[in-house]
């Protein structure tokens, strides 16, 4: 909210005068949660005059995610002695009830920005944990099978924050768990440029091409039966691993392709090779079945 002059009002509860009777509650319990800024100053002190107008406004800037408590030390000594001050302006930062950082004497304004901002950032960004956990949920959504709840959780996380490529995987992984490949790749033609080459999307990106390969997938055991007769076919042992990863046999497919590539690395312009990258694209990087197919795909790359 602004007034009138433009300046932003202070939540409530955000800035405070504070006394030695107040300090506990105000400063040593209150910094539990979230930060909180002490400024120790006096009627009579011109350098405070200027120093807590601009912790005020920096304090406002940081949107609740750090606390002011001003105390006048003429009126109030006992805490200013048990913390040595012996000049003002003197400010101190508490967390979790104790203090963590302070200066003394007038600051320009950038350098006050700055040490607010530091302060503040001692609790983290309440906002991106908060989000953070709504994607956690999302995707504990997805591996219960909850597809339809989990697009929608992400679709409203993306609302929030639209360049948030974990959100826009989730959205599209979502859509590929309903069997939704078109609407699954239109979400992700649609993600914004800053995010395009995150490896979350690219992850989702393979997993589409996949997808799309499953819905045309041979039946695996004629597919098998023909690998078996003719070794050297290498159409059938490609669209035998195609098959096997459409069923859900990643690792077998993972095989089959390695085979391929040992047999004739050149065929159909590395395809093998292409596909194993596909499937590792798609899966996480330290999934044991991704570990052990780069190793061995290394192993026939350097032999």
């Amino acid at each position: 909210m602004l007034e009138l002059d433009g300046t932003p009002n202070a939540p409530a509860d955000l800035i405070k005068d504070g006394t030695d009777g107040t300090f506990g509650p105000d400063v040593i319990e209150a910094s539990q949660t979230v930060p909180v800024i002490v400024d120790f100053w006096a009627p009579w002190c011109g350098p405070c005059k200027t120093l807590t107008p601009a912790i005020e406004a920096a304090v406002t800037k940081a949107g609740g995610r750090v606390k002011l408590v001003k105390i006048d030390v003429d009126a109030n000594q006992i805490y200013a002695g048990q913390l040595q001050v012996q000049s003002i302006p003197t400010v101190y930062a508490f967390y979790q009830g104790k203090p963590v950082d302070g200066f003394q004497g007038a600051l320009p304004p950038s350098e006050i920005d700055a040490f607010v901002e530091k302060i503040a950032a001692l609790a983290g960004d309440p906002e991106a944990e908060g989000l953070a956990a709504a994607i956690e949920a999302a995707d504990q959504m997805l591996e219960e099978g909850a597809a339809a709840d989990a697009a929608e959780t992400f679709a409203a996380i993306l609302q929030e924050e639209p360049n948030n490529a974990a959100a826009y995987a989730g959205l599209v992984r979502s859509y590929l768990a309903l069997d939704d490949v078109d609407q699954a790749e239109a979400i992700l033609n649609g993600a914004p440029a800053e995010i395009s080459t995150d490896p979350l999307l690219e992850a989702v990106h393979a997993q589409i091409t996949l997808a799309r390969e499953a819905a045309n997938a041979g039946p695996v055991t004629e597919l098998q039966s023909t690998v078996d007769a003719e070794p050297d076919n290498h159409q059938a042992r490609f669209d035998l691993a195609i098959a096997l990863h459409a069923n859900g046999k990643v690792e077998e497919a993972v095989t089959e392709l390695l085979e391929l590539f040992r047999r004739d690395r050149e065929w159909n312009d590395g395809a093998a090779k292409a596909q194993l990258f596909t499937i590792f694209d798609a899966r996480e990087a330290k999934d044991p079945i991704v570990l052990n197919g780069r190793r061995k795909l290394s192993s026939l790359i350097f032999a």
